[in-house]
């Protein structure tokens, strides 16, 4: 059984830093990109930024420059370090990854359960 599990959010102030981590556990063979979203209330759930398994990146407009994506694929984690923190970047945020797994045997897309994170003064 393939599972995401994510760690590291909270509530800080404006201007703040948090660093998010997203680690995969289970019969993995490998794992393609993977990426992280966020979903604020009564919004849609949005791209903040995704790595391929090469280390290629990609940010959504609004997070470029304060953001950066990083993975450790000895670990099959994820990292999501957030600088320069803002009210607007309130949200719950998933892990996502595109996950071949021994048992079952298939390529699925996997997605944490959420860490909320509140920027708040």
């Amino acid at each position: 059984q393939v599972q995401l599990v994510e760690s590291g959010g909270g509530l800080v102030q404006p201007g703040g830093s948090l660093r998010l981590s997203c680690a995969a556990s289970g019969s993995i063979i490998s794992i393609n990109a993977m990426g992280w979203y966020r979903q604020a209330p009564g919004k849609q759930r949005e791209l903040v930024a995704r790595i391929t398994s090469r280390g290629t990146t990609d940010y959504a407009d609004s997070v470029k420059g304060r953001f950066t994506i990083s993975r450790d694929n000895a670990k099959n984690t994820v990292y999501l370090q957030m600088n320069s923190l803002k009210a607007d970047d309130t949200a719950v945020y998933y892990c996502n990854a595109g996950i071949y797994s021994l048992s079952p045997s298939r390529f699925y897309d996997y997605w944490g359960q959420g860490t909320q994170v509140t920027v708040s003064s």
